[in-house]
């Protein structure tokens, strides 16, 4: 979950990292007395999840309070980068002096954590390492070890601070470190991170994304979603403890392991290239445990998306085995018919694996006119796209 740049500020003020005081605002008019309370000069900001506010105008400094409510007026409202800004937040002013880039982020590929510092922060990091891969230093973190003051030293040395500030940088990474591991976050990024006239070492921005697999131990992060742009489906099915990410096609999704469901999606996609171009609509794992009632929850879900017009159900029988998925399947349009939940899409089913012959069977002697049955996995992608392709 990417948070906006307040929700970062609040965290790093938590954590003890060195931030300006703000305040957030949804209305023009409400900016008069946010910038009274800041000192009367304040920084008007965008809050939106993506980079790039100061070159689409997204930044704006107002001299004193009645130019608070203008600026504020403004940035509402304003489209960046396809996000619309329904927040600003007015900051203290500052005196930069020099500015600064440092973050600690998960490195997949090298299945390790990462610290990345640069001398020439302000700017988008991408361009700072396309133009002067030079300026960026990249330090491994070992998850055991973390980020101790020996190690915050090395990368502060790696890249090049100055010696007037390297400690109070090296420290402000101590406590990074602190908000990347004690929050679950697998980003934690400061841009800039900047010097003021006076010395000081300030995190002037900030961005941080949590880990939503570590939820469950953090109750107070629900309090950080943007529930006003998530999908509805997709909270739909939060609430359903099913594990769904919306997608833009038009063959729903169900299957029983992510290996699977990532599977599944690659032979729908291909199998759709020969029927105008038809997609998956979703990822959904249903994970071991196919109840009627996990199935009845999973298939309403993906029902209700107009965009789908069929459906691929392919399971592998495991712990699971295939006759109990396809009781569920037929106990779930039970389930949804008696709901008044009318199933008008096609769902193709292909069972494999343990019980797969028995549930093979049920799903035949019930004889379901929606429900057609494939052996393979890749005949069953090429049904369920043409089925798809033809109700476009």
């Amino acid at each position: 979950m990417d948070l906006f740049e307040y929700q970062a500020r609040d965290i790093f003020a938590k954590h003890g990292v060195p931030v300006l005081a703000g305040e957030v605002i949804e209305t023009p008019e409400a900016a008069r007395e946010a910038a009274e309370r800041l000192g009367g000069r304040a920084v008007v900001k965008a809050q939106v999840k993506t980079g790039g506010r100061g070159k689409a105008g997204g930044v704006k400094l107002a001299a004193d309070p009645d130019d608070a409510v203008v600026k504020a007026g403004q940035i509402l409202g304003m489209d960046i980068k396809g996000h619309t800004v329904h927040k600003v937040m007015l900051a203290q002013t500052a005196d930069i002096a020099e500015e600064y880039y440092v973050s600690f982020l998960l490195d997949r590929t090298n299945r390790t954590f990462l610290a990345m510092a640069s001398v020439e922060g302000g700017m988008e990091i991408e361009e700072v390492a396309a133009t002067k891969p030079e300026a960026l230093a990249k330090v491994p973190v070992d998850a055991n070890e973390g980020v101790t003051e020996a190690k915050a030293r090395e990368i502060v040395k790696a890249a090049r601070f100055p010696e007037e500030v390297a400690e109070q940088v090296a420290q402000t990474l101590v406590t990074l470190w602190d908000v990347f591991v004690k929050e679950d976050a697998t980003l934690v990024e400061v841009n800039p991170l900047v010097k003021t006239g006076d010395g000081k070492i300030i995190a002037l921005d900030g961005k941080v994304t949590l880990d939503a697999n570590a939820d469950f131990r953090h109750a107070d992060h629900a309090e950080l979603e943007d529930k006003a742009a998530a999908d509805p489906l997709e909270a739909a099915a939060k609430a359903k403890d099913l594990n769904y990410v919306k997608l833009d096609g038009e063959v729903g999704i169900i299957g029983n392991g992510a290996g699977l469901v990532m599977s599944t999606l690659d032979v729908v996609a291909y199998a759709g290239e020969a029927h105008g171009g038809v997609k998956p609509a979703n990822f959904l794992d249903i994970g071991g445990g196919a109840s009627a009632e996990v199935m009845a929850n999973g298939l309403e879900i993906i029902l209700g998306d107009p965009a789908v017009k069929s459906v691929f159900v392919n399971v592998f029988g495991g712990i699971t085995a295939c006759d109990a998925v396809a009781n569920g399947i037929v106990q779930a349009l039970e389930l949804l018919q008696s709901k008044g939940e009318e199933v008008t899409k096609p769902l193709v089913v292909r069972l494999d694996g343990n019980n797969a012959e028995e549930g093979r069977r049920i799903l035949t002697e019930a004889n379901h006119p929606l429900v057609q049955q494939v052996d393979t996995m890749d005949g069953a992608a090429e049904r369920a796209a043409e089925l798809a392709a033809a109700a476009v």
